[in-house]
């Protein structure tokens, strides 16, 4: 595990589960349907239960499909976090997946803050079925999770729960030279 002080928050990152954190919300890399499926999404909605689908069915009957970019948030369902903010990253290949990997990032913190949230997990948006090269993929969520923080005081820890060793290595050398650029200001 490495840890960041940024402002007045904390970074960590760590190879794991994010079924398994205990932190006030956790970050769903959703598909638009809402309705769970293959990697951390479906992980997240067997850990979480029933009573999380039900209420992505309620969301996606009032808005249809959730766009790619936005986020929405539901109760924690059995998770030990209280709150699942669910976004829809790119699909690497789609087009201007860049911009929406940073509306992802953006819009789940800024969903975040709107509930006043303290600690947020996060997975590595993209990188897994969706296929977003998870180098470049965590040079962005740096870069967004750094901006948020200089901007906004509400959240106090914001963890990256990573799945393997190599996207852990990635996310750890973008963070050092996000936070390199930012103290050579």
């Amino acid at each position: 595990m490495e840890e960041f002080k940024f402002k007045d928050a904390v970074i960590r990152l760590k190879k794991g589960d994010i079924t398994l954190e205990e932190t006030e919300a956790i970050v769903n890399a959703a598909n638009a349907s809402l309705t769970g499926g293959g990697g951390v999404d479906g992980a997240i909605h067997r850990a979480a239960g029933p009573t999380l689908l039900g209420e992505c069915l309620e969301i996606t009957k009032k808005i249809g499909s959730l766009p790619t970019g936005k986020a929405v948030i539901t109760g924690g369902g059995n998770l030990r976090a209280r709150y699942v903010i669910h976004t829809v990253g790119p699909v690497w290949g789609s087009g201007k997946e860049e911009k929406k990997l940073r509306s992802s990032y953006r819009e789940s913190l800024n969903a975040a803050a709107e509930k006043k949230i303290r600690s947020i997990s996060f997975p590595s948006i993209s990188t897994g079925a969706y296929r977003y090269p998870a180098r470049k993929a965590s040079r962005v969520a740096a870069d967004e999770v750094l901006k948020f923080l200089e901007e906004n005081s509400s959240l106090r820890e914001v963890n990256f729960v990573l799945f393997t060793r190599d996207v852990y290595e990635c996310y750890l050398n973008a963070f050092k030279k996000a936070m390199d650029e930012r103290n050579n200001l």
